[in-house]
């Protein structure tokens, strides 16, 4: 059996019933916006519910994941992909039993790799799925074709966005320039909006409402909302320490709202999802291009 053989055939493998974890991709149309703080305690938020939690840190070496958390990790995923280090070498222990994954230059050098990497890279991350209940992707700011791919190759995304004028339009190019990519499908993706930094919990459902209005009148898109976020001066404590602030502040407007949005999470995932989920398949539909050749 050729490479391209066995590729094709690890594709057709990810539909088979297998234990897979969920795929959470969270990302913004710009930077600024509280997108890995919300990753961060997210995760702590879904692991604390029993949840076996794994960060992937896909913002392209600005390492927010291990600035917030205060932890340098040896490793990164490239060192997986080529240097010879284990699955267990790369993932890095967190607090409340959370890990989490370094991207290094390791997911930027993906457009580069061999046939034989491809291989090795998904034979490795179905390890990874098998390790975690829920994988947070948090994908780097902006319309890059890294992060486009990223939200496109994922069945779950949340968007994060405040009310300031420049976030609002930036979240709206991103999901315009998704929906103008003729090769990406979006019909499996479900996309949920987070309103971060808002006063009230009314300003969150009308900064979604506005977005969803143009977006469901100019877009093949749907947007859901999950909720608002209010502005909490502890947040930005937490991050000048280095620590989530759900560890640090548990009381907090901030964190007790994280806490719903991991039960509503919990508690929301579909059959459809159940179908469509796995960091391995993620990375298969990112690679899936090379894979045909």
């Amino acid at each position: 059996m050729d490479q391209a053989e066995k590729l094709r055939k690890m594709v057709k493998e990810q539909t088979a019933p297998r234990s897979v974890a969920r795929v959470i991709t969270v990302t913004s149309g710009k930077g600024g916006v509280g997108k890995s703080s919300i990753s961060v305690n997210l995760a702590i938020a879904l692991s604390r519910l029993g949840n076996r939690v794994i960060i992937l840190d896909a913002d392209f070496g600005l390492a927010n994941i291990e600035v917030m958390l205060g932890i340098r990790p040896q490793f990164s995923l490239a060192d997986l992909m080529f240097r010879g280090k284990s699955l267990t070498d790369i993932i890095t222990d967190g607090p409340d039993n959370i890990g989490f994954i370094s991207g290094g230059s390791g997911i930027q050098e993906l457009t580069n790799l061999t046939k034989d990497q491809i291989v090795y890279l998904i034979q490795k991350l179905v390890e990874l799925d098998e390790r975690a209940d829920i994988v947070i992707v948090d994908t780097g700011a902006g319309i890059a074709d890294s992060v486009l791919e990223f939200v496109a190759s994922s069945s779950e995304v949340i968007l994060v966005a405040t009310p300031e004028p420049t976030s609002i339009t930036d979240a709206y190019a991103l999901l315009k320039t998704l929906n103008r990519k003729t090769d990406i499908s979006l019909q499996d993706t479900v996309i949920k909006m987070v309103a971060n930094r808002i006063d009230t919990y009314e300003d969150g459902k009308e900064l979604y409402d506005k977005l969803s209005l143009v977006v469901s009148k100019f877009l093949n898109l749907k947007l859901e909302y999950l909720g608002a976020l209010p502005q909490d001066m502890n947040v930005s404590k937490a991050v000048m320490r280095q620590k989530p602030a759900i560890t640090l502040y548990p009381n907090s407007p901030f964190s007790k709202t994280l806490v719903e949005f991991a039960d509503i999470l919990c508690k929301s995932e579909s059959d459809k999802l159940q179908s469509k989920k796995g960091i391995a398949q993620l990375f298969t539909n990112l690679l899936r291009s090379r894979i045909k050749k």
